[in-house]
């Protein structure tokens, strides 16, 4: 067993979404294993109301395990992955239309540095524009795929699966993914 990924999904999603299902079951046949919080009850409290329920529950999860995990998430998983970065150690970050900032919520997306990360996002996204994402991976010097696609990234799921799986070998030989 390589280690542990926690996949986060979205707004108006849930633990079941193609997109986090998906990953969860490529890297448990990579032999890592894989939780999917269910954040659905935090996103009662609107957009920015669910952004610190969800964080808690995210470092929550993580104070359980033994080891950093790989964090993925999609969309308000994504932003909520990369504020937690920031507060608890995590050996990565794979994350997906993620959105630069949520309308009413203080803090704009950060993440911590010097960790391995992928940002995926879709050129023509009507819910969060590349551009903030685009700005955000220029100044931190981050590898972002804009992929032909739009916010839910649906068809570029092959695309985002090959690119998950050179991320998790990436993640499973670098130094600071073994660090507690």
């Amino acid at each position: 067993m390589h280690g542990h990924v926690i996949l986060s999904h979205g707004s108006d999603s849930g633990p079941g979404a193609t997109k986090v299902s998906a990953l969860a079951e490529l890297a448990e046949a990579m032999g890592w294993s894989a939780t999917r919080p269910d954040y659905r009850e935090d996103d009662k409290r609107g957009h920015a109301g669910s952004v610190a329920p969800r964080i808690a529950r995210l470092r929550a999860h993580i104070a359980t395990l033994k080891a950093p995990p790989v964090l993925v998430g999609s969309s308000m998983g994504a932003f909520v992955s990369g504020l937690a970065s920031l507060q608890t150690p995590v050996a990565g970050l794979f994350l997906l239309a993620t959105p630069g900032h949520i309308p009413g919520y203080a803090d704009v997306f950060d993440l911590r540095d010097e960790l391995p990360t992928l940002l995926i996002h879709g050129q023509h996204d009507e819910i969060c524009p590349v551009d903030e994402i685009q700005a955000f991976a220029d100044k931190r010097l981050l590898p972002l795929l804009v992929l032909e696609d739009d916010h839910r990234l649906g068809a570029s799921m092959d695309a985002i699966a090959q690119h998950f799986r050179l991320f998790m070998d990436i993640v499973t030989n670098h130094p600071q993914a073994t660090v507690q």
